[in-house]
């Protein structure tokens, strides 16, 4: 239980026994107490000035007195500002919280609390490697779900696989055209990267078509259609749709390829999941749901045979369901997968992982289940964010300038050996233990720049400021870590037993409030679908361990009592740090 939640009811027995009044814990407002002011915890009083028919400096003081007096293993003292009740908290209170928990390493989890969600991430395509973008997503939801996790929810972490349509059959006339036979296998080419080669090669060599297409004085829009290759893959989509045996063993093929070099670069950044759908069984699935929603007066077929839902009463527009020749469009697959999934699982809640571009489809998704009276239209969630660019500006698939998740690892590898050699710390590592501690720091690193943000929020990534060891980053936090690791080590053997009854230095209390908010930090990451709120906690944890520990000496402590305090203190922090960065998918490395 937070300090908090100790608090509110002491609030509400003052509140009732002083004035009469009853209230409930979730009109109570308290707060940290700013650092400009003296307290710990700030409880806000305008809420009851009216009806208490009291000014806020006598309610104030009257609230502070009876606290103070009756909860004396609690509150030391209070101070009344305007219409705030500042109460500072026993040390005694704060160093019995310590010794309760500086060894609990599942600190700030819940147990299960009979809850299940469905987390879908990566989505990929598989006409091209996965890129920078996608590991944004990847990351946001590997994390969101590692942090439902451990909150007590039973999580099934998903993905949609975009396996068939035009962007597809792109690749495949591609290497029909232009590769002679040859594989990644003898190529040496990791098997997504070759595909999305061929992707970019169909491109370049449509646009040619285009070209001469246009001088030859053909307008653009007939162009756009009469290009050979364009001609050549609207047929290839045809083909695969009638099932035609030698257009599915190439796409079984290819794809084949793509799901390899997949499967590579999941297993480098630690995502998995445990169920896999494919668009190419789940793309006829949503036309029962339409005939459903047509028979319930929910959909609309019009004159020219296509079906849409009218949303405008609801400040929508006009959704396309099904096309005027019968086949499916995107919402017609999600309509499907969603009720696919709940038949499966019987999911509580069904997060979607997907950018901010799909904000409007993904209202008209949640919003026609709520109108066919679906069970778990009000559990589906659209994790919405912001795209990632890069400091040169965005990326583009068809132009081959998208970076991609392999080469961005890749470089941040390289980027930490040089830092870390820069440092020269590391002489006494084994050439294996370095590999590990570079990946570590890598993959650390670029978790972190790319879970810091909002997920809300728009972002630029660099590699360079993202690995530096002194700022808003991975290795800062892994490095305190391993600091605070160092200073264990000496002290093996050496049992950190506090004492109750002594006082605390300005610095050790702050940094003790600041490990007991831990579990409400978690908890605000799991209401706002925001891993940020926890990057920026263990960011800020570590550097007020930091400012502490330049002041004040763990293994030459000025007494015993105070070097058993302070043993405690690092293990704790070290331990909430290692848990929030696991959180994040980053491993928090003992030596750095």
């Amino acid at each position: 239980m937070s300090i908090v939640n100790e608090i509110k009811p002491l609030v509400i027995q003052s509140l009732k026994k002083l004035y009469g009044y009853e209230t409930t814990e979730a009109e109570l407002t308290i707060n940290s107490t700013k650092p400009e002011f003296e307290g710990d915890y700030t409880l806000v009083l305008f809420s009851f000035v009216k009806q208490l028919k009291k000014s806020p400096e006598q309610l104030g003081n009257e609230m502070g007195e009876d606290l103070v007096k009756n909860n004396p293993s609690l509150f030391t003292s209070f101070n009344v500002i305007k219409g705030f009740l500042n109460l500072t908290v026993s040390d005694n209170y704060w160093i019995n919280f310590l010794q309760k928990n500086y060894n609990e390493s599942k600190f700030g989890f819940k147990p299960p609390n009979g809850q299940k969600v469905m987390v879908e991430y990566s989505s990929p395509n598989t006409n091209k490697p996965l890129h920078l973008g996608h590991l944004r997503n990847i990351f946001l939801g590997w994390s969101i779900a590692q942090i439902l996790k451990e909150c007590g929810y039973e999580v099934i972490k998903s993905c949609i696989v975009n396996d068939r349509g035009i962007h597809i059959c792109k690749s495949m006339i591609a290497w029909l055209r232009f590769a002679n036979g040859v594989t990644p296998q003898s190529t040496g080419t990791k098997g997504d990267h070759f595909v999305g080669e061929y992707y970019v090669k169909f491109n370049d060599a449509y646009k040619k078509e285009l070209d001469e297409l246009l001088a030859s004085g053909m307008k653009k829009e007939e162009a756009e259609k009469e290009a050979p290759m364009m001609k050549a893959t609207q047929q290839m989509l045809l083909d695969w749709e009638a099932g035609k045996p030698e257009v599915i063993e190439l796409w079984k093929k290819m794809n084949g390829w793509v799901y390899e070099g997949f499967d590579i670069t999941y297993k480098r950044i630690g995502a998995d999941f445990q169920k896999i759908y494919y668009e190419s069984d789940t793309y006829l699935l949503g036309k029962k749901s339409v005939d459903e929603g047509l028979a319930a007066g929910v959909f609309k077929r019009k004159e020219d045979g296509s079906v849409w839902a009218d949303l405008t009463e609801d400040g929508l527009d006009e959704k396309l369901v099904l096309r005027k020749d019968g086949t499916s469009v995107y919402m017609t697959q999600d309509l499907g997968l969603a009720q696919n999934k709940y038949e499966q699982f019987h999911y509580d809640q069904s997060i979607y992982v997907i950018a901010d571009e799909q904000n409007y489809h993904m209202k008209a998704l949640k919003l026609i289940l709520k109108k066919m009276n679906k069970p778990y239209a009000d559990g589906l969630y659209h994790l919405s964010y912001g795209m990632v660019e890069l400091p040169s500006g965005r990326m583009k698939s068809r132009e081959g300038t998208v970076v991609d998740a392999d080469d961005m690892v890749e470089e941040m590898v390289n980027v930490a050996k040089a830092k870390t050699e820069e440092l020269g710390k590391v002489k006494d590592f084994t050439a294996e233990e370095l590999k590990e501690l570079y990946d570590t720091i890598a993959l650390g690193a670029l978790k972190f720049f790319l879970l810091r943000v909002d997920p809300k929020k728009r972002m630029i990534f660099n590699p360079e400021e993202s690995i530096d060891f002194h700022g808003f980053t991975g290795p800062f936090v892994q490095y305190t870590h391993a600091r605070i690791k160092s200073i264990l080590r000496k002290a093996q053997g050496i049992r950190h037993k506090g004492q109750e009854g002594s006082s605390l230095l300005k610095l050790e209390r702050e940094l003790i409030i600041m490990l007991e908010q831990y579990p409400v930090i978690i908890e605000q990451a799991v209401t706002e679908h925001n891993p940020s709120v926890i990057a920026i906690y263990v960011f800020n944890l570590a550097k007020s361990f930091n400012t502490f520990y330049t002041e004040h000496s763990v293994m030459n402590a000025e007494s015993e009592e105070k070097k058993q305090l302070r043993l405690q203190l690092s293990e704790m922090t070290a331990n909430v740090i290692a848990s929030g960065m696991g959180l994040l998918g980053i491993r928090a490395p003992e030596r750095m």
